[in-house]
């Protein structure tokens, strides 16, 4: 309660008459244009103040060793049209890490590619640079101004037993029961910021994305970067889409690619390769809106090629409901599920080699003013694994957009 009194107090104090109005001019004089209008840029961010306490360890990719933690962040956007084919964006944040920790202030660059548009129809769009991916519906609204919940849907941010940077070395017994969690992967790591090149276009009610990138959908932050991975081995995604009306969309997406980092190469049997073992997803996205409400779905099932194992499958899925009750209040429910398959090893042990496991997100949102919102969280969850497999979670953000 400490958490949200806290909150609402910040949110009463910049929500003021003169804070909203220093926002209105900050956000005036952040955009810029020349004399003949065919060049326009804008810088625009947000300031996020977010706080959690739980009752267990920390949930999906949260890292600390407390049973509480503040986390702010600051992103800032640059936003620029050169003429009529050509848009540029950056994202850069101060944070103490791409997902919420208890480690110290850093600068990072997280997205920054450039898009040319040839036709006006939006038929044909070609993007290169460091940004996210465009598999499933989540991705567009995974900013804190968009989502209507603090944190991602599980299948991207609940870890598996996939390492990334070396090779099991256990048996199928010991799979899925992680020391350190952050050495683990999800099927998919948050928006997946990995560097690459990408084609997408609407044509009619279809529309349709592709992108080769540097690293693959579950691939860590440090790895998104062309200056960490390179593309020896790339990751090969897709989506297509149909929006029969106004109300509905579908689409499907795809991925292939290693996912391995360099340094797995040392842990890998003689005679193999890091290009010898994929993650595979397939995934499927329903979206709906009808005057109060919008609806959300995705599934996805992904499978890992494991050094020493069969392979190793899992389905995840959510399903989300937004309300909106006033311009202002709205609210949200989410449910997620992850299934794992087993795994049998070289000797035919087989086992388990995840923690299947629920969650249930519910959300409020309100909105003082443009620039200002309030947003308290309530996750329950549970898995098949540990004496205390029932835990809690309580989360706070207050979000200043300028």
């Amino acid at each position: 309660m400490k958490i949200c009194r806290a909150f609402l107090i910040a949110g009463f104090t910049v929500s003021t008459a003169f804070g909203q109005d220093f926002l209105d001019r900050l956000d005036e004089s952040l955009t810029f244009a020349n004399s003949n209008n065919n060049i326009r840029a804008r810088v625009s961010g947000t300031l996020d103040l977010e706080g959690y306490a739980f009752d267990g360890s920390a949930p999906g990719l949260i890292r600390t060793t407390s049973d509480a933690l503040f986390d702010p962040r600051l992103s800032l956007f640059v936003d620029a049209q050169l003429g009529p084919a050509v848009y540029v964006f950056t994202q850069t944040r101060v944070d103490r890490g791409f997902d919420p920790t208890d480690h110290g202030a850093q600068v990072r660059l997280d997205e920054y590619a450039v898009r040319i548009t040839p036709w006006e129809d939006g038929r044909f769009n070609l993007q290169a640079g460091q940004f996210s991916t465009v598999v499933g519906n989540w991705v567009p609204r995974h900013l804190s101004w968009e989502n209507p919940f603090i944190n991602a849907p599980l299948p991207y941010e609940n870890i598996t037993a996939i390492e990334d940077k070396s090779a099991p070395r256990y048996s199928p017994l010991s799979v899925g029961i992680p020391s350190d969690k952050y050495e683990y992967n999800p099927v998919i790591w948050g928006p997946n910021y990995a560097t690459g090149l990408s084609i997408a276009g609407r044509i009619g009610k279809f529309d349709y994305a592709a992108e080769v990138k540097n690293a693959s959908l579950s691939s860590r932050p440090e790895s998104w970067p062309i200056t960490q991975t390179d593309f020896d081995n790339p990751t090969v995604s897709g989506r297509l889409g149909f929006r029969p009306n106004e109300m509905w969309t579908f689409g499907f997406s795809a991925s292939d690619g290693a996912y391995f980092r360099p340094e797995a190469m040392r842990t890998l049997p003689i005679g193999r390769d890091i290009g010898d073992y994929h993650e595979r997803v397939l995934g499927q996205d329903i979206g709906f809106a009808w005057h109060h409400w919008q609806l959300w779905a995705e599934f996805f099932e992904a499978r890992f090629e494991i050094s020493g194992f069969s392979d190793g499958d899992t389905f995840a899925y959510y399903l989300e409901a937004k309300y909106k009750f006033t311009p202002q209040f709205f609210g949200a429910i989410r449910w997620n599920q992850q299934f794992f398959g087993d795994v049998t090893d070289r000797y035919g042990n087989t086992a388990p080699w995840g923690r299947d496991l629920w969650r249930a997100d519910l959300a409020a949102t309100y909105r003082f003013t443009a620039h200002t919102q309030l947003k308290v969280q309530y996750s329950l969850q549970r898995d098949n694994y540990g004496l205390r497999d029932v835990t809690h979670m309580l989360a706070a953000q207050f979000t200043v957009r300028f």
